[in-house]
């Protein structure tokens, strides 16, 4: 979600530029720096973001530099000449220092509010879009990014997953190995069936079949909504998960080394997707 968009509008008596730069954040969370004869439109201009970026800590800038004869100062002429009477009464001196004076005095300029006008305030909404355009295409650059990053994550896990899946009669044969050694390391005769009974009971309790198939859904699932055209970020979120469930259930149930260093490989991946995930709508 990070990207930023800049666009200046020249005027014939002033220069406008906007500025709109967003970092990652789980919600739409915008800071305006607008001047004050812009305030009327901020609601209008928020809401044009919103639109637009959805989410994100976004940082809006609306900067006015006037650069032709606008000035919205003005001197307060009938304050200013009661201040030079009353300076008079006080001491004879030339008018000209006591304009000088005048003019400090509180209240001797005043601020004439500018209204801001339709039609430019339409050249300025024009602006904002064209910033908003600008910062959205640098956000679609950053997701081509991710998105062949996490297709490479995910095909890692899944090329990891079709090796656990390719020694897990292997390691299943190893754990019926070990408890047939164990129960004869016991030099006791036992009841074979109840044995086999017993046997099957626990290595049932190893067994990750459906650990494997949702593990492979959710791959398959998160492919599919990555190449979706809808925002979909807070659902990869909630399919990364998903799989990271399946994977630490796969771990707890592997009892066996070449396994559960696959299960760490899988996590370390997994993780970086997460991590990457943060910066998607």
């Amino acid at each position: 979600m990070t990207g930023f968009g800049k666009s200046v509008l020249q005027l014939p008596t002033k220069k406008i530029t906007v500025e709109v730069k967003s970092l990652n954040s789980k919600n739409l969370d915008i800071n305006a720096r607008i001047p004050s004869q812009y305030r009327e439109k901020e609601i209008a201009m928020r809401n044009e973001i919103a639109n637009v970026l959805e989410r994100g800590k976004v940082d809006f800038g609306l900067y006015v530099e006037i650069t032709g004869e606008e000035n919205s100062t003005q001197i307060n002429q009938a304050i200013v000449k009661d201040y030079i009477k009353q300076l008079e009464a006080i001491e004879q001196t030339e008018t000209v220092e006591l304009l000088k004076m005048a003019v400090r005095m509180p209240d001797a300029l005043k601020t004439v509010r500018a209204e801001i006008d339709e039609e430019e305030f339409k050249a300025v909404a024009n602006t904002l879009a064209t910033a908003l355009t600008e910062i959205d295409n640098y956000r679609l650059d950053e997701g081509k990014v991710l998105e062949n990053d996490f297709t490479l994550r995910v095909n890692n896990i899944e090329n990891l997953l079709d090796q656990v899946i390719e020694m897990d009669p292997d390691r299943i044969a190893g754990v019926r190995e070990r408890l047939e050694k164990a129960v004869s390391d016991l030099k006791e005769s036992v009841d074979q069936n109840r044995f086999e009974q017993e046997l099957i009971y626990y290595l049932e309790k190893f067994d990750i079949t459906e650990e494997k198939v949702r593990l492979s859904n959710h791959l398959n699932y998160f492919k599919e909504t990555l190449s979706s055209s809808d925002s979909n970020g807070k659902k990869l979120g909630f399919i990364s998960q998903e799989m990271g469930r399946e994977i630490n259930t796969i771990g707890s149930k592997a009892n066996y080394a070449p396994m559960q260093q696959l299960v760490v490989q899988m996590k370390d991946e997994l993780e970086k997707i997460k991590e990457q995930l943060l910066n998607v709508l």
